[in-house]
């Protein structure tokens, strides 16, 4: 159990510096199979994921262990049966040595419906339910689009298309669909695929003359779900190959869910015709949980662990970890295994102690700065900021900065109006209000705001 704990911990950690599908190739199945002072034995698959990680990997999980209190000299991949979740329909593999060698006489052994799989396509993960996803005002659309689906699929929201940042919570509730319909209706097929996986099946089925069992596998589904589309853009064949079987499914009316980092319109490197089927449905920004939010997945998750975390603790993390979910869970996975393997109880000077120093907040923040960063971030002047210029290039940047100030700093919307320069703090009033509902409704003056942060918490 403690060696779970720690491998968890570990995988956490790893995946928030990853994209989703290279975690999911490389490093999903994979487990600790033991640890000791001299040496760390990890157990891969296959091969393939073997030699991947010794050659490009292996520094970041030599770092990683190190990270979460385990300073083995050495790290070794040991090839090995590691329990994963997959599809058993379709679970055939590449044509082998031997069969491609058998002579013509020879009888060829019995297949099921497909001769193409892989290691590395996964299947829902269970864990993945409606239950355990917690709502707030960030993706309660999301969520209510997505229960909807799982009642009636192909009839309501086809394509449905979903949009944010990483880590918070798109592959969840996506996943949350397939076990809804596979619970009501055992037989139906849900296939789950990342637009990574889905490129190397493409390209696998070329080089072994398996087309067929590709597009059977794919546009056999009832409801096929296909995690970061937006890897697939500028690959025309892969792109050709995807509209064709958007076009079997939804002509079918079998449920199609996407997700991607962007809206469809800002994905570059993606058709037109592409462009125009993902508008069909419906598309849903989904965005940063909220501090509420961030406490309850928090108090979910250790719960889920058997682990009761204090308020201050709970308040402490949701507060200082504010980007995704992934990383949010991944502070609270080196929290439990540091103290498990201690033997301590979770409090608020461990965690200050394990996250305070590179999590924190910078104290000095002033709201010169603010202003600064955000003239900059628009390329207009400080001057112009503080002036009584009302063209829509400056005026823009100087909602921004007030809004800023009173989300960052608190302060009072009359000493907000001073700082930029205005006499009438009702100006400042109206500037955070339009800020504020303008950033749930605009992609753009998110990112703004996340960018400026970043740049300021850097």
């Amino acid at each position: 159990m403690e060696q779970d704990r720690l491998w968890q911990a570990v995988l956490g950690d790893i995946e928030i510096g990853l994209s989703r599908g290279n975690y999911l190739t490389w490093f999903k199945n994979t487990q600790l199979i033991k640890h000791d002072a001299d040496k760390v034995v990890v157990g891969v698959p296959n091969v393939f994921i073997k030699q991947q990680l010794e050659k490009k990997y292996n520094e970041l999980v030599t770092t990683t262990l190190r990270k979460n209190g385990v300073d083995a000299p050495v790290v070794e991949y040991k090839i090995q049966s590691v329990v994963r979740r997959s599809e058993p329909e379709e679970t055939i593999t590449l044509p082998s040595t031997a069969s491609r060698s058998a002579s013509p006489g020879t009888q060829a052994a019995p297949r099921t419906s497909s001769s193409l799989t892989h290691a590395y396509r996964q299947g829902i993960n269970e864990r993945y339910t409606f239950e355990t996803f917690v709502v707030g005002s960030g993706n309660e659309l999301a969520y209510a689009a997505c229960q909807a689906i799982a009642a009636n699929p192909g009839t309501k929201y086809n394509p449905l298309f979903l949009y944010g940042g990483v880590g918070i919570g798109k592959t969840h509730l996506m996943q949350a669909v397939g076990n809804a319909v596979s619970a009501a209706n055992p037989n139906a097929r849900v296939v789950y695929v990342t637009s990574e996986q889905f490129l190397q099946e493409f390209v696998d089925a070329l080089r072994y003359k398996k087309t067929s069992d590709f597009t059977d596998h794919y546009r056999g589904a009832d409801v096929l779900v296909v995690d970061d589309i937006q890897f697939i853009a500028g690959k025309e064949k892969v792109q050709e190959e995807f509209f064709h079987t958007f076009n079997a499914l939804h002509q079918a009316q079998k449920q199609i869910i996407i997700s991607s980092d962007k809206q469809p319109r800002d994905i570059p490197g993606f058709e037109e015709r592409m462009r125009s089927r993902f508008a069909w449905g419906m598309s849903i920004d989904m965005q940063m949980p909220d501090f509420e939010t961030r406490c309850a997945i928090l108090q979910i998750k250790a719960e889920g662990q058997h682990v009761r975390l204090p308020s201050d603790v709970v308040d402490y993390l949701a507060t200082n970890v504010s980007t995704n979910i992934r990383e949010l869970e991944g502070a609270l996975n080196q929290l439990l295994a540091f103290c498990e393997m201690r033997g301590l109880e979770p409090n608020l000077a461990i965690a200050t102690g394990l996250l305070g120093a590179s999590q924190a907040r910078p104290k000095h923040l002033s709201a010169r700065q603010i202003i600064e960063r955000c003239a900059k971030h628009y390329q207009v002047s400080i001057e112009d900021m503080i002036g009584p210029k009302r063209d829509k290039d400056i005026v823009v940047p100087r909602q921004i900065a007030m809004y800023m100030l009173r989300s960052e700093l608190h302060l009072s919307f009359p000493k907000i109006a001073r700082e930029l320069g205005r006499k009438d703090h009702t100006t400042a009033i109206h500037s955070v209000e339009k800020i504020d509902k303008e950033q749930r409704l605009d992609a753009d003056i998110r990112n703004a705001l996340a960018e400026i942060k970043e740049r300021l918490y850097a």
